[in-house]
Formats: C-alpha cells, sequence, structure tokens
C-alpha cells in the first residue's frame, strides 16, 4: 500500500488553461500544474437525500475545491420522491449508480471522473470503480463505513480496488474505528490517503467544547478536509497525467525508431 503526503489546493480565481495529453485521457490543468477541472459523482448516505443540507454544503465545498466542471448528485430509487424505505445492500445499488456515472462520463468526455460519497455513497462508489467501463481517477470517501450492524469489519471491497482512495474520517466515527481503518489500508493494494477530523462524527460534526479547546470551528475543520481532498485529487491526476505523457513519448520513439 502506497500512502501519500498531504497537500491542499484552494478554490482560487480562474487561471489560464492548457490541454494536456491526447484522446481519451486529455485533463485541464492550470499553466503551473494545478488541476483545474475534473468531473464528480457524489453520492449521498443512507439515511438522507442528495437535497439535505450536508450534501448540498459538501457539494459546494467539493466543486470548488476541486474546480470540477460539475458535481452530479442523484438519490437511490429507496429515497427518491420523499420516498423513505431502508435502503437495500449496498450491492443493489451498483447498477444504477453506475449508470449515473457513464452519463457523467458521456457528457465530459476526457475529463478525470471523481468518484465521491458520504457514508453508504462512499462504499457504493467503491463498488462502482470496479465496474466494466468505469475509469476512475480517484475515490473520495467521506465517512466510510467499515463497520457493519453487527460489528464486523467490511473490507473486501476496499481490498479489490486499483484506483487511489481518499478517506476523510472523524475520531468520533463509531463505524469507522481509525485504528481498524489503517489496518485495512495496509493491505490495501493501491494508493491511499487518511484525513482526519479531531472530534467528528460520522458526517464530521464537532461538539462546541471541543471545538472551543481547539480553538477552531466547524467551518474551519471541514475547510481543511476538503483543502486535503483537493490536495490529494491534484496529486494523482498529475501524476496520472504525467504517466500519460511518457507512454505517448515512448509510443512515438518507437514508431520513428
Amino acid at each position: 500500500m502506497e500512502s501519500l503526503s498531504s497537500s491542499s489546493a484552494s478554490a482560487s480565481s480562474p487561471r489560464k488553461r492548457r490541454r494536456v495529453g491526447g484522446g481519451p485521457t486529455d485533463e485541464e490543468v492550470a499553466e503551473d500544474g494545478e488541476l483545474l477541472s475534473s468531473v464528480v459523482v457524489f453520492a449521498h448516505g443512507a439515511g438522507a437525500p442528495s437535497s439535505s443540507e450536508w450534501m448540498v454544503r459538501w457539494k459546494r465545498m467539493i466543486g470548488e475545491a476541486l474546480h470540477a466542471v460539475e458535481v452530479v448528485t442523484f438519490d437511490y430509487p429507496y429515497i427518491s420522491g420523499g420516498k423513505r424505505r431502508s435502503p437495500p445492500k449496498a450491492e443493489k445499488l451498483v447498477e444504477f449508480h453506475a449508470d449515473i456515472v457513464r452519463k457523467a462520463v458521456a457528457k465530459y468526455p476526457g475529463i478525470p471522473l471523481i468518484l465521491a460519497g458520504k457514508s453508504m455513497g462512499s462504499r457504493v462508489s467503491c463498488m462502482v470503480a470496479g465496474e466494466d467501463g468505469i475509469n476512475a481517477s480517484a475515490i473520495v470517501c467521506l465517512g466510510y463505513p467499515l463497520k457493519g450492524i453487527n460489528g464486523a469489519i467490511r473490507d473486501e471491497v476496499l481490498l479489490k480496488l486499483s484506483v487511489p482512495v481518499m478517506f476523510v474520517q472523524g475520531t468520533k466515527d463509531a463505524l469507522c474505528p481509525l485504528e481498524k481503518l489503517d489496518a485495512v489500508r495496509e493491505k490495501m493494494a493501491t494508493a491511499t490517503e487518511l484525513h482526519v477530523v479531531d472530534g467528528g462524527d460520522h458526517s464530521f460534526k464537532i461538539a462546541k467544547k471541543h471545538l472551543q479547546s481547539l480553538g477552531s470551528t466547524q467551518e474551519a475543520a471541514e475547510g481543511q478536509a476538503v483543502k486535503s481532498v483537493a490536495g490529494f485529487v491534484e496529486k494523482i491526476i498529475q501524476m496520472q497525467t504525467m504517466d500519460h505523457q511518457n507512454k505517448q513519448y515512448e509510443l512515438t520513439i518507437s514508431r520513428n525508431g
């Protein structure tokens, strides 16, 4: 398992763009190499739809930090239209989710794809990443539900991943003890990174007294998390772009040799 160090990227004013690479792997980057655009498919958690205050706020923050051409949100069928049924097993949501992803990719050909999700949505995103024809650049897991209802560690999906993964987890999240996540990350075959929200629960909510002891605010804590996400995505896409360019150069040399 490769762990990447953290860096930050801010949603600054637009910069000049240049095209990098060729064909279906083109990416838009700033002249200084900063990531300028990606398309994000952002899945909600088990208990609240994409219109919830949490999802709307994080959609905005992620879109700004990643300079996304669009952050696509949607509702799984069990909760759409105001329904309040219990969610099915995550595996039964994969086909619907994958169809949303394929439509987003078709709408923005050549733009890096980021799969993101809150809780259950992050777990389904990891499953979708393994589907045929879906080539995500990275996955962003916001409050990954590592522990199941019976307390068992659900790491099978994570151990199969070949796509780089960014985890954002609260220290008070009972569904993902950090020591358990660290053990899983050690076994994962892909690059991963973890941003810890000190005092954060499953939705990163921090108690007021804890915020006072830290001399911080909820907004500042969430802002740091989003910066870490943006820095991770930027590094991954730059690495993938350079790898693509090197392969194109080697191919050109072999043809001309």
